[in-house]
């Protein structure tokens, strides 16, 4: 398997071309690596808070927000020129994030507190709407497209809620498979994806109901984790941390169509602007990899911090 490392020889294969940063969390090191996406170097590192784990950029692509779980604050960075915006302090717990496609809503998971919180957003500032117990390890988050039901997994308890975001209460809450995480739903809102990372695959539920159905089982590989839509309209990647694999999923016939090699733990990912390189965190190796979809190889690896986690850059793919 060819892999360029960090500060490695030229060599003929193609490699992304993108035009901004591209951004990894160091959760262990309380710190963000910008990295320059033509030399493939770190250029710096930016200070956070303690234990940065993912980042969520704002749907007007203003600002790539870092969230510091244990520092109780949220880091605003400009996405295009890795410069900090601002922080925002009194945030209790901010694991994960998502703002609602409207720009209405923020909300963050608890992840070591056991609830969820609903913010209002004015366009600069945050108001707590309501804080909803759940259940142990709110996990990952996923927001409608009507900004009406945020969807959060349950780490230790083993299960998925839904929240109706207009009057902050629990809608529904069902069983999963063990350690579920990152959360996918597809464009019509009608079927959602959640990676088992305590098992080897993917439970695909049916969501267009008062209450959600089992579908079926999706195996992709242990530890499966992170989503990333491939910007086609029809397939979206997960990370499969433990078999050290990237699964591509064809969300209508709810099939894997490919597969391909991503050592050192994956993690999060994003995908470049052309949907043909995937960037992911190897969250055991302290590199970011980025893997060409087409050969289905490594084709560079990137030194970063330690136990990197949330990736993004400006030039990506749709979502």
């Amino acid at each position: 398997m060819p892999v360029r490392a960090q500060g490695g020889p030229a060599t003929a294969a193609a490699e992304p071309v993108l035009r901004h940063p591209v951004f990894v969390l160091n959760s262990l090191d309380a710190d963000v690596s910008v990295i320059d996406p033509v030399s493939w170097t770190e250029l710096r590192r930016i200070p956070t808070g303690k234990e940065p784990h993912h980042l969520y950029l704002t749907p007007d692509e203003r600002s790539l927000i870092v969230a510091n779980a244990l520092s109780d604050s949220l880091t605003f960075l400009d996405p295009k020129t890795a410069e900090v915006q601002r922080t925002v302090r009194g945030i209790v717990d901010p694991y994960q994030l998502q703002f609602s496609p409207d720009m209405k809503w923020f909300v963050t998971a608890a992840n070591r507190l056991n609830h969820v919180d609903i913010y209002r957003w004015d366009g600069q500032e945050l108001t707590l709407a309501k804080r909803v117990a759940t259940a142990r390890t709110p996990s990952h988050l996923w927001i409608d497209s009507k900004s009406r039901t945020v969807y959060s997994s349950m780490q230790d308890s083993d299960e998925l809620v839904a929240i109706d975001l207009q009057t902050q209460t629990i809608k529904w809450r069902t069983r999963t498979g063990p350690m579920p995480a990152d959360v996918f739903v597809t464009p019509d809102d009608r079927t959602l994806f959640l990676g088992l990372t305590g098992g080897d695959g993917v439970e695909v539920f049916d969501i267009s109901g008062a209450e959600p159905r089992l579908l079926k089982k999706i195996p992709t590989g242990k530890g499966a984790h992170a989503f990333r839509t491939a910007g086609d309209g029809r397939h979206v990647y997960v990370s499969n941390r433990v078999a050290n694999t990237i699964s591509k999923i064809d969300w209508q016939s709810q099939q894997v169509v490919a597969s391909y090699p991503a050592p050192g733990g994956p993690d999060c990912m994003d995908v470049s602007a052309d949907g043909r390189y995937i960037l992911v965190t190897s969250r055991w190796a302290r590199k970011l990899t980025v893997i060409d979809t087409q050969t289905r190889q490594v084709v560079r690896q990137v030194k970063v911090g330690k136990s990197p986690h949330g990736v993004w850059t400006l030039d990506h793919a749709r979502r």
